[in-house]
């Protein structure tokens, strides 16, 4: 016997049963079996059954001796709530299967209803096969198809679900506590990173932006904090003494400067104290334009002004004395020796160029006993001054006339007088040019007797030798003129000249052993000198050479 079971093809487990009917297919009579079978029993249907609705055939009552089941089977054959009897069958057992890549299927939890079926399934409700073994007491069955009943248990509500969320990824094997995802989407993890990424790449987009400003900024502003910059401490400002800061700053208080006019003329120059009585030595063609009654204005090194006075002056020698009154706290400037500059000796500037005050210059003596002559603008010659020079090469304009050319001791050594300029002397305005570092200054020796006579007597004395000299004469030497001014005599009779012996036509080629090249020369070798000195003079006559000795005379300048 094959103990009750179906021969024919069985129906599949899912198949809907019909309402209040068992069916069997047409083609097979119920089996009898030995005992009765328990209601609502699970019976394995083939697989190759067909898709017929049938249920297996329950006896109306059961055997003697058998508990009861819980509840009496109804027409829809739902099987009962609760525990039916010792012969259910046992609870599906879960394997654990590998999960997919793209997620495991979660069915959709629903709560039964009150019959016993799934909402929304309209009775016909089939949960998923689940392979089982029947209890041990069970009697097998005939073939047929029971549903699987529900596990009694208190139904939990459930949000309701969209059909698209039923496919998550779900492992029952991971840490609890995962977020479920929708299949293929990125895990949480990979989420943030990705957007950390972007952020990161975001972030350093806009650092990089702000940075490439500012520093664009820093760039074109010069920073966006104020710049200090080291430097040294100030100093005591104590220099050596001969130093050119040293000089300056021992002989800028004794240097004054003048503006002076008068007569529709006015001009600047410079000038140095000589004493504390307020005698001030200075050029003669610096205060000839106030004449006799013109205006004289000294201005000191701190800035105070004061009026001031001629006290004389002489062209020929081009110096002159004014003087300050009421004036207090002079300091005169001390006075060298001009005999005994060498040439390269160092010497300092001091003036009033174009009426900038209180300028220095510095430079060395280029030269010494250079003849010079300067003014002649009157045309008779009672202008000219002849000056046995020192060349400097420090620098000297117009304005610096009458300044001091101090030594690196701060003494005087000469008054600043004449420039050589670079082209006629007359600049773009009409004015003199620049200088070209050809400077000349009247040695100190002869400007302080002349000062002394002028301040003593308000005049000054010039040595003669008592001879006319033939000044168109091209030759070398300077010639005796035939005969002199107004047709007079050329040699003054009882004069120096006509006591040593020297007659007209006599050509004098040295002074004191050294060399004459015109009468210009001669006449500033003469006027370096002092009346009554003795000078020994070499002469030709009739091309013979011979010396002679004879002492200055004097005569009175203009």
């Amino acid at each position: 016997m094959d103990d009750g079971k179906p021969t024919g093809p069985k129906a599949k487990w899912w198949s809907r049963p019909s309402a209040g009917r068992v069916t069997l297919p047409e083609a097979q009579e119920p089996v009898p079996v030995s005992e009765p079978v328990p209601a609502r029993v699970p019976v394995p249907v083939p697989e190759d059954a067909a898709d017929t609705e049938v249920t297996a055939a329950l006896p109306p009552t059961q055997a003697p001796g058998r508990p009861q089941p819980l509840h009496e089977p109804d027409d829809y054959s739902t099987p009962p709530y609760g525990g039916p009897g010792p012969w259910a069958p046992a609870p599906p057992v879960q394997r654990p299967m590998p999960t997919p890549a793209q997620g495991t299927p979660i069915q959709p939890q629903h709560s039964p209803t009150p019959d016993g079926t799934a909402p929304g399934t309209g009775g016909g409700y089939a949960p998923p096969p689940q392979p089982h073994a029947p209890h041990p007491h069970a009697p097998q069955p005939p073939q047929a198809h029971v549903q699987q009943p529900h596990i009694h248990a208190q139904p939990q509500p459930q949000p309701p679900q969209s059909p698209a969320s039923q496919w998550l990824q779900y492992d029952p094997w991971s840490a609890p506590g995962q977020p479920l995802t929708h299949p293929g989407e990125p895990a949480g993890k990979k989420r943030r990173g990705g957007s950390l990424l972007v952020g990161a790449v975001l972030l350093a987009l806009v650092a990089g932006g702000i940075g490439g400003g500012i520093g664009a900024y820093i760039e074109r502003n010069g920073g966006i904090t104020q710049v200090e910059l080291p430097q040294v401490p100030k100093d005591n400002g104590n220099r050596p003494p001969d130093s050119v800061a040293g000089i300056a700053a021992s002989a800028l208080p004794s240097v004054v400067t003048l503006h002076v006019s008068g007569g529709g003329e006015q001009g600047t120059g410079t000038g140095f104290v000589l004493d504390q009585q307020g005698h001030i030595l200075t050029n003669n063609h610096v205060v000839d334009p106030a004449g006799s009654a013109g205006d004289i204005s000294v201005t000191f090194s701190g800035g105070e002004t004061a009026k001031a006075k001629l006290v004389g002056k002489d062209s020929g020698y081009d110096l002159a004395v004014v003087k300050v009154s009421g004036v207090s706290g002079l300091k005169p400037l001390p006075l060298g020796n001009s005999d005994s500059v060498q040439v390269g000796d160092p010497v300092v500037a001091i003036g009033a160029p174009f009426d900038l005050q209180n300028t220095v210059t510095s430079g060395i003596i280029s030269a010494k006993e250079r003849p010079i002559t300067a003014g002649g603008e009157k045309g008779d010659g009672s202008d000219v001054s002849y000056v046995d020079a020192l060349q400097t090469d420090a620098p000297i304009n117009p304005g610096n006339s009458g300044g001091p050319l101090v030594d690196t001791k701060a003494r005087v050594i000469g008054i600043n007088s004449a420039i050589r300029a670079a082209d006629s002397g007359a600049g773009p305005e009409g004015g003199q040019a620049g200088s070209i570092g050809l400077g000349f200054a009247i040695p100190i020796n002869q400007g302080k007797r002349v000062a002394e006579e002028l301040i003593n007597t308000g005049k000054a004395t010039h040595p003669v030798i008592g001879v006319s000299l033939d000044m168109k004469y091209t030759g070398d030497g300077a010639r005796v003129g035939e005969e002199g001014k107004d047709g007079s005599p050329s040699v003054t009779s009882g004069g120096p000249g006509a006591k040593a012996g020297i007659k007209p036509g006599d050509i004098i080629t040295k002074v004191d052993g050294q060399r004459v090249h015109s009468g210009e020369e001669l006449i500033v070798k003469i006027r370096s000198h002092r009346p009554g000195d003795r000078l020994e003079l070499t002469l030709v006559r009739a091309g013979n050479e011979r010396t002679m000795t004879l002492t200055l005379g004097s005569a009175d300048g203009t």
